[in-house]
C-alpha cells in the first residue's frame, strides 16, 4: 500500500513540475516566445479547448442552415411536402381503387352478370299506404324513454310540467343585483342575467356537488352544481373559481366571485341557469334577485 501511495504523489508531483516551451530563432538564436507550462495544466486548458469546440460545432449544427448538409437529414419544408405527397398518393390510391370498382360493375351489368335478389323481398304494389303502421312499437318508446332519461340537456326548454317537482325547494339567491337580462328559451338565452357589484361573491343555490369548474372563451370561467332530484345550477362569467370539480358544497356557500370573463359578456355580471331533468327553466319563478 505504502508503495501505490508513492507511484501516486510521483505521478502527481510529475504532472506538477514546471516545463518551459521556449520558441528561438533559428539563425540568432533570440527568445521571442516563452511559456511555462505543467502537464496538469497543459491537460486543463487542451480539454477546455476542446468542449468550447464541440459547443461551437453543436451549435453551429443546430441552429444554422448547415445541418441541411448532414446526410439524412431534411429541413422542415422537405419534410411537409414528404408528408403531402404521401396523403396525396394515399387519396389516389383510394379514388383509383374506387374508380375500378366502378368500372367492375359497369361491366357486369353491361354483361348481364348481375346477382339475383335472394331476400325474398318484394315490392309493395297495392298503395294502400293508410294501412302501414308507423307507430312507435312498445319496446321503441321504452328506448326512447330509456335514452332521453340519460341525457343531461333535453331539446325540450322550459316545459311547464317540470316546476311541480321542485315547487317545494328553498333556493338560496347567488346574488343580490339588478336583472339586465331576462329569461328566453325562444332566443336561446336560458338563464337570467344578475348585475351586481365587484368583487361581489357568488353563492350555490342549493346543497350540491361541483361537476364541472372551468373556463371557456365564449362563457369566461363557469361552475357548475349537481344537485339532487336531477336539478343543476350553472354560474357564468366569473371572475374566480373557488371551488374545484368534486367538492361539496352547502346552500348559500361562496363557489366564485362575480367577473366580466368571456367574449358573452359587456360588464361584470353573473349568467345563472337552472336545469331541471334536462330542461331549462326560469329561475325568476322560484328566487327573487
Amino acid at each position: 500500500m505504502s508503495e501505490e501511495k508513492e507511484n501516486k504523489k510521483k505521478i502527481l508531483q510529475r504532472l506538477r513540475h514546471r516545463y518551459r516551451l521556449v520558441v528561438m530563432n533559428d539563425d540568432t538564436f533570440e527568445e521571442n516566445l516563452s511559456l511555462r507550462l505543467t502537464p496538469l495544466g497543459l491537460l486543463i486548458l487542451v480539454s477546455a479547448i476542446t468542449i468550447v469546440m464541440v459547443m461551437i460545432v453543436t451549435s453551429l449544427i443546430a441552429f444554422t442552415p448547415l445541418r441541411e448538409y448532414i446526410p439524412g437529414y431534411a429541413d422542415v419544408a422537405m419534410r411537409r411536402e414528404l408528408i403531402t405527397l404521401a396523403m396525396r398518393s394515399d387519396s389516389l390510391e383510394q379514388a383509383l381503387n374506387e374508380q375500378n370498382m366502378f368500372n367492375e360493375n359497369i361491366a357486369n351489368v353491361l354483361r348481364g352478370n348481375i346477382k339475383p335478389d335472394t331476400t325474398g323481398n318484394k315490392p309493395d304494389k297495392s298503395k294502400e299506404y293508410e294501412k302501414l303502421k308507423i307507430n312507435a312499437s312498445q319496446k321503441e318508446g321504452q328506448l326512447k324513454y330509456s335514452i332521453e332519461s340519460q341525457d343531461k340537456y333535453s331539446l325540450a326548454y322550459g316545459a311547464e310540467s317540470n316546476k311541480s317537482g321542485i315547487s317545494n325547494f328553498f333556493f338560496f339567491t347567488p346574488i343580490k343585483g339588478v336583472v339586465s337580462e331576462q329569461f328566453k328559451s325562444q332566443d336561446r338565452h336560458y338563464g337570467v342575467d344578475i348585475v351586481g357589484p365587484e368583487n361581489e361573491p357568488i353563492k350555490v343555490t342549493l346543497d350540491g356537488t361541483v361537476i364541472l369548474a372551468t373556463w371557456s372563451s365564449e362563457t369566461g370561467y363557469t361552475i357548475t352544481v349537481q344537485h339532487t332530484n336531477n336539478l343543476i345550477s350553472v354560474y357564468k362569467h366569473n371572475s374566480v373559481l373557488l371551488k374545484k370539480v368534486g367538492d361539496y358544497v352547502k346552500a348559500g356557500e361562496a363557489i366564485a366571485i362575480i367577473g366580466n370573463s368571456g367574449e358573452q359578456t359587456t360588464g361584470p355580471h353573473l349568467h345563472f341557469e337552472l336545469w331541471y331533468n334536462g330542461s331549462a327553466i326560469d329561475p325568476q319563478g322560484y328566487m327573487v334577485f
